[in-house]
């Protein structure tokens, strides 16, 4: 298994994909702590706007903007994936290790212990951008306590969304489509759910809402607790890499 985890690896980092990506994701987590920091206790048109800097809320929600990245870590997952279909490499893939629930596991691996750095590089960034921004208008929050625990939620959110990935390139296989496909789903669907009362009670069993419910709450319908979403979040991936595994094991290779 290690050998085959290596490989893997062997393939992201020759391509500099991952880079693009990570970087992807710091513009949008660092882009978002600035914006919030900078529109912090301003009153939006027809109501409150965004929390003051200082207050518990701000806190929780600009610490929380990390998870917003995990767009990119889901692509990462899809193109670790969906690659050995596109560039017909599959085929020798399989050959060289005709278990191929080792090789789905495998990625599964590889790819969720590439993403604890790349969070972690995510995290950091906003950190600085946050301390930086929030202290030159008067109050940087402290690293401690609940700040520290959403930060680790949002670091949480960024590696599941990593093995989900995964598990949508093992079921779509097209890089295109799965890819198109999520970011149809957490952008269009998901905001639809949650904004149609007759539905939005479903919102909090999406993956979406589990990620708010261990991140921030800030303007969400009704969400589970904390450790439920947490609980809801692993079981997707959790699903994701066991689906992506018996469908890669029982599908012709195309």
């Amino acid at each position: 298994m290690s050998a085959l985890v290596r490989s893997e690896w062997t393939k992201l980092f020759t391509t500099k994909t991952w880079l693009g990506l990570l970087l992807g994701a710091c513009l949008l987590a660092g882009g978002f702590a600035a914006l919030f920091t900078g529109l912090a206790g301003q009153d939006g048109e027809g109501g409150p706007g965004l929390p003051e800097i200082g207050s518990a809320q701000y806190e929780e929600l600009v610490f929380s903007v990390a998870a917003n990245a995990s767009v990119f870590l889901l692509i990462l997952g899809i193109i670790g994936m969906t690659q050995e279909y596109r560039h017909r490499t599959a085929t020798p893939t399989f050959l060289t290790t005709p278990r191929r629930g080792r090789v789905i596991t495998a990625k599964v691996l590889a790819y969720a212990l590439v993403a604890v750095p790349m969070a972690l590089v995510v995290l950091a960034v906003t950190v600085v951008v946050v301390l930086v921004y929030a202290g030159a208008r008067g109050d940087a929050p402290s690293l401690a306590g609940d700040n520290l625990q959403t930060l680790a939620a949002s670091g949480l959110v960024l590696v599941v969304f990593t093995v989900i990935g995964v598990g949508v390139g093992a079921l779509v296989r097209n890089q295109v489509g799965a890819i198109v496909g999520a970011l149809v789903y957490l952008n269009v669907i998901e905001p639809i759910v949650a904004s149609i009362g007759a539905i939005s009670g479903a919102y909090k069993w999406l993956p979406g809402g589990a990620v708010q419910a261990i991140t921030s709450d800030f303007e969400a319908p009704d969400l589970l607790e904390p450790w439920q979403g947490a609980v809801l979040l692993l079981a997707y991936g959790l699903v994701a890499a066991l689906v992506g595994t018996w469908l890669a094991a029982r599908r012709d290779v195309v």
